[in-house]
């Protein structure tokens, strides 16, 4: 199965789109259209399973010897961000997605957390994993979002 796409004509007069639909016939295309698709193939699409064992391996090497500190708290949620997003560009090969990471480290006292986020999403092509690490002094959740760019 194709994923759907777009043929964008190039004329004298302009710009024509058509639709990648049934209506689209091969003929419509001429050496000077290019075809965009639309959404990624089976292959290309952001694997939240794998993208998961990525963040907790991240996870579990970054913060295995950590006790809690604010200032260090800070320092390594933008650190381990910085991390999860250059391995998920050099381990997973999605050109088209853009990698969005968010990295929560709190102090363990026992107490709740409520973490909350909204966007637009493409529930056909955008996807996130999450994982989370706890020791005796802190608690972290790893978020990574890919967004398909169309």
């Amino acid at each position: 199965q194709h994923a759907p796409t777009v043929t964008i004509k190039q004329s004298a007069g302009g710009l024509a789109v058509r639709g990648g639909r049934a209506g689209c016939r091969s003929e419509d295309m001429t050496e000077e259209g290019s075809t965009h698709q639309l959404r990624p193939s089976f292959n290309e699409r952001f694997k939240a399973p794998a993208v998961k064992v990525l963040l907790g391996s991240v996870l579990s090497e970054r913060l295995a010897d950590k006790s809690y500190s604010a200032d260090g708290a800070a320092q390594w949620s933008k650190e381990i961000s910085d991390e999860i997003k250059s391995r998920l560009k050099a381990e997973f090969d999605l050109p088209r997605y853009k990698f969005v990471v968010q990295v929560l480290i709190g102090e363990q006292r026992g107490e709740g957390i409520r973490f909350a986020g909204r966007c637009l999403w493409d529930h056909n092509t955008d996807a996130f994993a999450e994982d989370s690490y706890r020791n005796d002094s802190l608690f972290c959740v790893a978020s990574a979002y890919g967004v398909y760019l169309y």
